[in-house]
């Protein structure tokens, strides 16, 4: 029989409001999984916690790392909570899904990913695009040669920003952490890591409503980022708290044989476009089923109980959030930045599958 793993839940916010529920689908849908601990610094939360069966409530987290039967730590607390809180489930040897980013400082991150090598426990930091079927089709177009060798790529992600925690246009908040991180965790999944980053970032709208009080911005809501992959291709994110609407999509590559777009965003997308210049028109590839961007929780659930490892790695998200970094950095400074640090993106493509030479990315 498949073992059912049990779960501690850490922080029963909104974003909770999600995993929770995609956790009991998992149950039933034959991933056994069982929630016996929700967390939060919120008494008032014993009450969410009891409405969604969880049989046992906590205000410290201590707690929940300390259970004998928690295989699973979820942290879904407040940013700056994160490193630490990962930092202390791997030591009590749990294996641990923290939302995004992992940290928020650098060397903290350098720290859990150091860590994740040694402890009992996997670690997976949001997002997790990458385990999208569509983003999954299109690597496969990609990386077999579909759009010929890939030159410029845009992600694209922002809103007017929100008016309910003034952390949001705080040091330490900003669109950034919050919405370019699913542009470049899907990008440099799709074309790998990157090697310079150089951004234009800026306060545009300096005081905010939030909480029905005024507010001034602390932190860059508008940014622009280039990246530089290599072998001469450049991709851009346009992100921020600056953007009423739009309509485009989300993600685009563009190749010297084809052009790949994906339909809506990469944290919930419906599908996409192929065109190949060979045959002169555009290819729709709708996905009929809405992808849960909390499916990383299945992929480590399922990891734990087949006895593999999760799809995406730490190294990942701590490249990600070098980029996040350094793209502020260079905001500030107006230079363009290396980015030191590596990892080998997930692979998707299937026994037949033909793979570019110039986008393997497998380690020798």
């Amino acid at each position: 029989m498949v073992k059912t793993v049990r779960v501690g839940v850490i922080g029963l916010g909104s974003v909770s409001e999600k995993y929770v529920p995609h956790m009991r689908r998992l149950n039933l849908e034959g991933t056994p999984c069982e929630i016996v601990i929700g967390c939060d610094l919120r008494p008032g939360k014993a009450e969410r916690a009891r409405n969604w069966g969880i049989p046992n409530f906590t205000t410290d987290y201590r707690e929940v790392l300390a259970h004998p039967d928690v295989d699973v730590v979820v942290i879904l607390t407040s940013m700056q909570s994160h490193g630490q809180l990962t930092r202390d489930a791997l030591n009590a040897g749990k294996h641990v899904l923290v939302e995004k980013p992992m940290s928020m400082d650098l060397a903290e991150a350098a720290e859990l990913v150091a860590l994740a090598k040694v402890s009992k426990g996997h670690l997976v930091c949001a997002p997790h695009v990458t385990l999208s079927p569509t983003y999954q089709d299109m690597w496969r177009h990609i990386h077999s040669g579909d759009i010929g060798r890939p030159l410029t790529a845009r992600g694209f992600y922002g809103w007017a920003g929100p008016d309910w925690d003034p952390f949001f246009y705080e040091p330490g908040g900003g669109p950034m952490f919050d919405l370019g991180v699913y542009n470049i965790a899907t990008l440099t999944g799709l074309l790998g890591p990157a090697k310079r980053v150089m951004a234009m970032t800026g306060i545009a709208i300096p005081e905010r409503i939030v909480n029905n009080r005024r507010m001034t911005v602390q932190t860059d809501d508008n940014f622009q980022v280039l990246l530089d992959f290599g072998n001469q291709c450049f991709g851009v994110v346009t992100t921020g708290f600056t953007i009423q609407q739009y309509d485009v999509p989300g993600i685009e590559v563009y190749g010297t044989e084809g052009t790949i777009t994906m339909k809506a965003e990469d944290w919930d997308p419906r599908g996409y476009r192929l065109w190949r210049n060979k045959d002169g028109f555009w290819q729709d590839h709708d996905m009929r089923s809405r992808w849960p961007w909390t499916d990383g929780i299945r992929d480590l659930i399922q990891a734990v109980q087949q006895d593999r490892k999760p799809v995406n790695a730490p190294e990942h998200a701590y490249h990600v959030l070098e980029i996040m970094v350094k793209s502020m950095e260079s905001g500030r400074t107006g230079q363009a930045l290396p980015i030191v640090s590596t990892f080998t993106p997930p692979r998707f493509d299937r026994a037949t599958d033909r793979i570019a030479p110039h986008l393997d990315h497998a380690p020798e």
